[in-house]
């Protein structure tokens, strides 16, 4: 056993194996049915498979630019003004990255210095804090109401100070599928008026949203795009999440300092990936209708879990159901979620774990991004437990 000279202090002591990889060990463990780590087990469209080799095929091997390819860059800002009513500049408005969780994290080191304060809504998708904190920032936490996990803006208003350089925005929101209605956006507007927040807002759902509800991307309104960064994934859109990859759309003073980092971060994302994803997107209809596909899918999971003894608790978009087990069991999220994935073979995520103070409101999250057969294969066992 080898010996070492100097200890190693950690700058994230509290941080271990996240629960994700955690609870998809297990499930692959126990031979569960894995509705706990957020990816789907059905095909990719061939078409965009195709598309990849092709352009591997033809040379599309080498480091394209830092920012990534000009054409896809320039489909992105269709598609912003389009959707949103917003013109970005492909040249100094757009950067492709590797996944959502780097531009997240790129956007934190680029943006938040030493004291900085930066609002976080919990429960929270776990990679915003510790960046926060890699950074020397100060995450400030306000908590969801537990009962729709809307944001409390009186709250909000009093944890503002002077020390407050951003607000981060999920929307659809994981783990809990809320998303921000109009009455929000203006709140935030206000919050916002007189000073010089910055808003990173992660939208990596924006097409998984349901029952006819807008998607409110910061870039709908322009006293808020141009104060914000905002973070999409192309692995939510097209089911391709190991792929790992994303964009930032951002105003340019900010979007400048972004790059400084994302250079010595990353400097770039997957070549063939970029020029398949250009040609693919080029279609509308392959990513436009993708919010009826994860209806559907939600819709077949929760009549397949009516029967159950859980209480539903409604979402509007992402491809994640939260389920309340209060009429079941007395133990804690984490436990519970372990001992499903054992004993019934089915595997979900705690919904503790999201919070900086663990809150037990006796919830478990699960994926319905999956095959048909395997939801209601799911749901049968979810009934009888």
């Amino acid at each position: 056993m080898p010996t070492y000279p100097n200890t190693i202090s950690s700058k994230l002591p509290k941080v271990g194996t996240t629960i994700f990889t955690v609870m998809s060990r297990l499930a692959q463990e126990q031979g569960a049915f894995n509705l706990s780590q957020g990816f789907p087990d059905f095909p990719v469209d061939q078409h965009l498979i195709d598309l990849v080799h092709h352009h591997m095929s033809t040379g599309k091997n080498q480091y394209p630019p830092m920012a990534g390819i000009p054409r896809l860059r320039e489909i992105i800002c269709e598609k912003m003004e389009r959707l949103y009513g917003t013109s970005y500049d492909p040249e100094t408005e757009v950067t492709i990255t590797a996944g959502g969780t780097q531009a997240i994290f790129t956007a934190i080191m680029a943006t938040i210095n030493e004291g900085d304060e930066v609002i976080l809504f919990t429960p929270a998708y776990d990679c915003y804090a510790p960046a926060v904190e890699l950074a020397g920032g100060k995450p400030v936490y306000v908590q969801l109401k537990s009962t729709d996990y809307s944001i409390d803006w009186k709250q909000v208003k009093k944890v503002v100070s002077r020390h407050t350089k951003m607000i981060m925005i999920n929307t659809p929101h994981n783990p809990s599928g809320a998303v921000l209605k109009e009455a929000d956006v203006q709140e935030l507007i206000k919050i916002t008026k007189d000073n010089d927040i910055i808003i990173l807002s992660d939208e990596v759902y924006e097409h998984i949203i349901f029952d006819g509800i807008p998607h409110q991307s910061m870039a709908r309104h322009p006293e808020l795009a141009n104060r914000s960064m905002i973070v999409y994934s192309f692995g939510k859109t097209f089911h391709v999440t190991g792929w790992k990859t994303g964009y930032v759309v951002a105003p340019q003073n900010l979007m400048a300092e972004f790059r400084k980092v994302h250079q010595f971060n990353v400097f770039t994302a997957n070549s063939p990936i970029q020029y398949a994803l250009a040609d693919y997107m080029s279609n509308e209809d392959n990513y436009m209708h993708i919010g009826a596909f994860y209806q559907a899918k939600r819709d077949l999971f929760l009549s397949a879990v009516k029967a159950s003894r859980f209480k539903i608790k409604p979402t509007r978009g992402t491809y994640f159901q939260l389920l309340d087990y209060s009429k079941i069991s007395k133990e804690e999220d984490t436990e519970l979620a372990k001992r499903l994935t054992i004993e019934h073979k089915v595997a979900s995520i705690p919904v503790s774990v999201f919070y900086h103070n663990p809150v037990q409101n006796n919830v478990l999250r699960f994926c319905f991004a999956k095959e048909d057969d395997t939801l209601k294969r799911a749901g049968d066992i979810i009934c009888n437990i």
